[in-house]
């Protein structure tokens, strides 16, 4: 879906000046602090996942997405969360998965795996022409909009990887995950730089090149 939150590439929203890393704090304020604790909180609790949390985020109105702050973001995915998963009205037996000290420093320190095994071969491989398919749904995806429709390389393939889009849906399937390789020209016109982009990106976002 091209929503509020797919700013790679476009235009019109003036010059990025980020702040320099070793002057940035973690937190400028310590609602932004509450705000990530609650959602690393929450999110152990096993009733969504990754995918659905930036989801969540994603649905909100364009125009509130733009204003919101990075926190804020957050803020307004996880109340949406809540709201939706029910999660006031269930106890402490209802299925939550509740970790002490010990199992949420090793839920942090761990993660979670995303590699699956495969179901079928992967369908392309090192050195194949691939284009990036428009994808116009309503759902999550993690196919940037200025990649779509352009034509790269597979640089690399990484084996199957819980795919986003189903993944955001609470579905749990693995899809072939390939790093593809593109010239700056081919995503952003003849105006760009000549740098080569890489972006990873998973099987169906991904066409073969016909003559």
């Amino acid at each position: 879906m091209n929503g509020a939150h797919d700013l790679g590439g476009k235009h019109g929203l003036g010059p990025i000046n980020p702040e320099p890393e070793t002057d940035e704090p973690v937190f400028h304020a310590e609602w932004e602090r509450r705000v990530f604790g609650l959602t690393l909180a929450t999110g152990m609790l096993g009733c969504w996942n990754i995918d659905e949390s930036r989801y969540a985020r994603e649905r909100q109105h364009p125009l509130d997405y733009l204003n919101n702050s990075y926190y804020e973001n957050w803020l307004a995915g996880l109340q949406h969360l809540l709201e939706e998963k029910r999660l006031a009205e269930k106890q402490a037996s209802a299925g939550l998965r509740i970790p002490d000290e010990a199992a949420a420093r090793k839920i942090l320190a761990g993660g979670s795996p995303t590699a699956l095994p495969a179901e079928s071969a992967a369908k392309f491989s090192r050195g194949d022409r691939v284009r990036v398919r428009k994808i116009q749904h309503r759902g999550h995806t993690r196919a940037p909009a200025y990649a779509q429709g352009a034509i790269g390389e597979i640089a690399d393939c990484y084996g199957c990887h819980i795919y986003a889009d189903d993944h955001a849906r609470g579905i749990r399937r693995g899809e072939p995950l390939y790093c593809v390789a593109f010239a700056g020209v081919e995503l952003f016109g003849p105006d760009a730089q000549a740098h080569e982009v890489r972006i990873d990106l998973w099987e169906p976002y991904l066409e073969h090149l016909t003559p």
